[in-house]
């Protein structure tokens, strides 16, 4: 299989597998317990915050493990917002749901919203921000880089547009933790959320930042974990896991970075060559070194998507958490893009595995997958950017 779709998951490092496997047959105890072997089992646990917080260049007393990316953004919102009790909470149109449905949780509960918009490239106006904040703002949360079209936000400049105001930022890191070089006090991050499958480690774990001095209430209750912020006795295999893969991306982002854009522009430009009616989503520059998000007008993404797994090439139309959906992306949508189009989307996201052969056979085999469904597609070529999607007129 070609694999393109590392934005959704990646696979867990051989390196990462190996530090965890003795966490999962011989180091079992429960690092709570005071016995020896329980406190050997709690040290590797605190070694493995210890990279991670390097990583991010925080303190190991302000990262909390979580089951991933979702409770992450869940308790660093809810969290702030239960802790005040009520207040007005700004984030974007383009958030990953699981800041969207936070959000609008809240707003059930008595709080107030704002989404702020995107420019036809996916980025926020920072100012757009500073004109929602009210005195009423308790938090902003919005995401580091877009995880279907991969912008990059500007988030320090919205991070001290809210620190003017006394507003707490917080940033859903998911797509960028492990890839590109993140200082949570440089950039005046207040509360991060990662998740380690989307940079070589595991699933079912993740972690959140949370600079010290930040008021937030748990969002899991049952035991003293994690300094009382979470309940329940650590998952330590995805923890040690979660913890070599920190330790690799830190030695080695640099170079896999260079080396992935060259895939991703190579990619793009054979693509560009073979494929008439063409469009690149997101920002030219400032964007994702693994991403390509295109839209092929005139078909459908999931056909394509049918006829590239066939060839064995593995991509996306969007975001792993809505690809069940028959819905055009909600980013894509918030760029602008009319909805019939929007439905010839297509995510690659490129990554470790990825070679170069790999990417040749893409640009072999898509475009005769192009012309084969725009010869029975029920588009019109007129310009008119309206018709049929998801079979519906």
């Amino acid at each position: 299989m070609i694999y393109l779709d590392h934005n959704a998951t990646t696979p867990v490092d051989p390196r990462v597998f190996e530090a965890m496997k003795p966490y999962l047959t011989e180091k079992y105890e429960n690092p709570s317990s005071i016995y020896r072997a329980g406190q050997d089992v709690s040290k590797a646990v605190n070694d493995a915050r210890d990279a991670l917080a390097g990583l991010l260049g925080a303190r190991p007393g302000e990262v909390y493990f979580t089951s991933g990316g979702t409770e992450s953004d869940n308790t660093a919102i809810k969290g702030v917002a239960l802790n005040r009790g009520s207040g007005h909470i700004i984030t974007s149109s383009i958030e990953h749901p699981a800041v969207i449905e936070v959000v609008k949780w809240l707003e059930k509960r008595g709080f107030t919203a704002t989404y702020v918009g995107v420019d036809s490239d996916g980025i926020i106006d920072p100012e757009e921000v500073r004109d929602a904040i009210t005195d009423e703002t308790i938090i902003v949360s919005v995401m580091h880089a877009n995880n279907e079209v991969g912008t990059l936000q500007p988030i320090e400049k919205i991070a001290e547009i809210a620190h003017e105001k006394g507003v707490l930022f917080h940033t859903d890191a998911v797509q960028t933790t492990g890839k590109i070089e993140i200082d949570v006090g440089a950039m005046g991050i207040d509360l991060l959320s990662l998740s380690a499958h989307k940079f070589y480690g595991p699933k079912g774990v993740g972690a959140l930042y949370v600079r010290k001095g930040v008021k937030f209430d748990p969002c899991v209750h049952g035991g003293h974990q994690e300094r009382g912020v979470r309940g329940g006795t650590e998952n330590v295999a995805g923890v040690i896991g979660l913890g070599r893969a920190a330790g690799i991306a830190a030695a080695e982002m640099d170079g896999e970075s260079v080396r992935v854009r060259k895939l991703r522009d190579k990619l793009e430009g054979g693509l560009a060559a073979g494929i008439s009616d063409l469009r690149f989503n997101g920002h030219r520059e400032k964007r994702m070194f693994n991403t390509a998000s295109v839209i092929v007008k005139y078909v459908e993404g999931e056909a394509m998507l049918l006829k590239l797994d066939y060839h064995g090439i593995a991509a996306s139309s969007g975001s792993a958490c809505t690809s069940g959906s028959l819905d055009p992306s909600h980013v894509l949508l918030a760029m602008g893009i009319p909805a019939p189009i929007a439905h010839g989307s297509l995510r690659f996201s490129l990554g470790r595995a990825t070679t170069e052969e790999g990417v040749d056979k893409v640009i072999e085999v898509l475009p005769p997958i192009v012309e084969e469904l725009r010869a029975m597609s029920a588009f019109p070529r007129d310009g008119s950017e309206e018709g049929r999607a998801c079979g519906n007129a």
